[in-house]
């Protein structure tokens, strides 16, 4: 489930995972995979500390809400539409709420995902921008803080919101946490991974 976290442009927007069976995230009306924000964040990780940094992301974005859907409709089966309904049409939520786990294989059902996605949306590149401090980061046209930003990347490592299955996430995100538990970045002065 996506969370709502706090931008410094245009106030609270959600982001997160929003289907077990997939690892694709949302943000507001952009759409990623985990597997991409994870390289991401190892690149910045790998950056020089003190200097700017610029990256190029491919992402989807889907600019109309009825496009987009609506995900609570959709968990509960009453309406299937747009991308997530779609989603939801061939993955839907489990029966048995216990089972309710991002599941860490989820980059198994991507060229699903994708071919769905395509009747929305054409992948497009956006900036990543961080400043040399380290506490201005832009995904596209977002601004966040370090402290929120760090947040959306411990919710990443999480499994979000309901977790990874026996919280034990997959390889490539324990391989990002790792790198920046150990990067001099400044963009993630501080950050912690203990499960709050």
């Amino acid at each position: 489930m996506p969370l709502d976290f706090e931008s410094t442009t245009h106030g609270t927007i959600a982001f997160g995972f929003f289907n077990i069976d997939s690892d694709m995230l949302l943000l507001d009306r952009c759409f990623f995979f985990s597997t991409q924000f994870a390289n991401w964040m190892t690149e910045l990780a790998r950056s020089p500390s003190g200097s700017p940094f610029t990256a190029v992301w491919e992402i989807y974005h889907i600019n109309r809400p009825e496009e987009i859907g609506n995900l609570m409709n959709a968990i509960h089966g009453i309406e299937f539409s747009g991308f997530i309904g779609e989603v939801y049409k061939i993955f839907p939520f489990p029966e048995n709420s216990s089972l309710f786990r991002q599941k860490p294989r989820g980059t198994a059902t991507r060229p699903t995902i994708e071919r769905i996605m395509s009747r929305f949306s054409m992948p497009e590149k956006i900036f990543f921008n961080v400043n040399g401090q380290g506490d201005k980061i832009h995904v596209g046209r977002y601004e966040f803080s370090r402290k929120v930003f760090q947040d959306m990347i411990v919710y990443v490592w999480l499994g979000g919101y309901p977790r990874w299955t026996d919280n034990s996430p997959p390889d490539y995100i324990q391989e990002m946490k790792e790198l920046l538990d150990s990067s001099s970045h400044p963009a993630f002065e501080g950050i912690s991974f203990k499960v709050r």
